[in-house]
C-alpha cells in the first residue's frame, strides 16, 4: 500500500468558499466603460482569434417558454481572458411592457481558478456588440470611397449603428428608413449628417453601404435595388424569413461570423436556411488572410450576423478591465 501525503496543509473537507467579493457593473456603468473605437478593434482581434483556433465557444443551450420567449446560454473563452457566460432572454412581448425584448446578464470567471470575478448588465452589450460586428464589416469590406449609407430600422440596432458608422467611414449622408417614419426622424435628429427618408428604393439606389437593422419577418428590400459595389450588412432576427432577401445571397459574396449561422434558429439565421457553410466566408478567415475580403470595386458583398459569444466576451472584458483600472466599480459578496 502506497501512502500519499497531502501537499496542502488543509484537506478539501476543511476548505469552504466563504464570501467572495465580486465586481458588479450596471447598465450605466457598462455604457460609460466601453470605448466604441476600442470595441471595433477588439472585435476584429476576436474574429482573428476564432480563425487561429484560439477561441472556445461551445454550442449554446436553449430554454423555451412556450408562447413567451427563450433564453440562451452563451459561453466563450480565449487564453488570457476571463471565462464568460452570457444569459440572454428574448421575449417579444416585452415591448408592450416598456421592457427591451432582449435582456441579458454576463458573468466573468477567473481563468486560473474559476473564481467569479464580475456580474454585469449584458443588455447594452448585446446591442452594441451586434451593431459593432456589422459596422466592423463595413470598415473591412465596403469600398474605401463609400459616401452614402442607408440604415433600415430605427430601433435599438438602428440607434447603435448610427453611433458606430461615423467611426469607420466619412459618410456624406446617413439615410434612415423605418416602418414608422416618426421613429426615423427621431433617430436622424441624433446626427447632423442623418436624414429620414420615405422612398427606400431611391435611397438604396444611390447608397454605397446598406445596413439592415429591422425586426421584419419579411425582406425589407429587394435585391434588384442594390447597385454594383454595395456592401450590405444585416443583423435583424425574425424567422422564418427575416429582413434579408435570399436572392441577394446568390448575387453577392457572403460573410458570416461562424458556421453556426447555418444552424436552425434561434442559434442560426432564418435567411440562411437551405444554404451551407460552403456558400460563405467566415469573417475571421478573411481578416487573417485565409479568405478574400473585397476583391473588386463592383462586387456586391453581404455580411449576415446572428451575434456570437466571442463578441460578448470582447465587450465584457473591455468594461471589466477598465473598471479595474478606475477602481470605482460596485461589489457584492457571493
Amino acid at each position: 500500500m502506497t501512502i500519499q501525503l497531502n501537499p496542502s496543509a488543509r484537506s478539501a473537507a476543511d476548505i469552504t468558499k466563504g464570501d467572495i467579493e465580486v465586481m458588479t457593473l450596471s447598465e450605466s456603468d457598462v455604457v460609460e466603460l466601453i470605448d466604441l473605437s476600442e470595441l471595433l478593434d477588439g472585435l476584429a482581434e476576436g474574429f482573428r482569434a476564432i480563425a487561429r483556433g484560439e477561441m472556445q465557444s461551445p454550442h449554446r443551450p436553449e430554454i423555451t417558454v412556450p408562447d413567451k420567449g427563450f433564453m440562451l446560454s452563451m459561453p466563450a473563452w480565449r487564453p488570457g481572458s476571463p471565462m464568460m457566460v452570457k444569459m440572454v432572454c428574448v421575449f417579444e412581448g416585452n415591448l408592450a411592457l416598456d421592457l427591451p425584448n432582449h435582456l441579458a446578464v454576463i458573468n466573468l470567471f477567473d481563468e486560473s481558478t474559476g473564481k467569479p470575478l464580475c456580474v454585469m448588465d449584458g443588455t447594452y452589450i448585446t446591442g452594441i456588440r451586434t451593431a459593432g460586428a456589422a459596422v466592423l464589416s463595413v470598415r473591412e469590406i465596403s469600398r474605401m470611397d463609400s459616401k452614402v449609407v442607408t440604415l433600415v430600422g430605427a430601433g435599438v440596432q438602428g440607434r447603435e449603428h448610427l453611433r458606430l458608422l461615423p467611426l469607420v467611414r466619412d459618410f456624406d449622408e446617413i439615410l434612415i428608413s423605418s416602418l414608422y417614419h416618426d421613429d426615423a426622424e427621431k433617430l436622424a435628429a441624433r446626427h447632423p449628417k442623418a436624414k429620414a427618408v420615405t422612398d427606400l428604393q431611391a435611397a438604396i439606389g444611390r447608397s454605397d453601404v446598406v445596413c439592415l437593422a429591422s425586426h421584419s419577418y419579411e425582406p425589407v428590400i429587394d435585391a434588384s435595388w442594390i447597385r454594383p459595389g454595395t456592401h450590405v450588412s444585416s443583423v435583424g432576427y425574425a424567422p422564418p424569413r427575416g429582413e434579408l432577401p435570399v436572392e441577394l445571397l446568390q448575387l453577392g459574396k457572403l460573410y458570416v461570423e461562424d458556421d453556426s449561422a447555418f444552424q436552425a434558429p434561434p442559434v442560426g439565421c432564418g435567411e440562411l436556411q437551405g444554404f451551407s457553410a460552403s456558400d460563405a466566408i467566415k469573417f475571421g478567415d478573411a481578416l487573417v488572410g485565409l479568405a478574400p475580403l473585397r476583391e473588386r470595386d463592383d462586387e456586391v458583398t453581404v455580411y449576415k450576423a446572428m451575434g456570437i459569444a466571442m463578441e460578448d466576451l470582447v465587450a465584457a472584458e473591455l468594461a471589466y478591465r477598465r473598471a479595474l483600472g478606475l477602481g470605482n466599480a460596485g461589489t457584492a459578496l457571493f
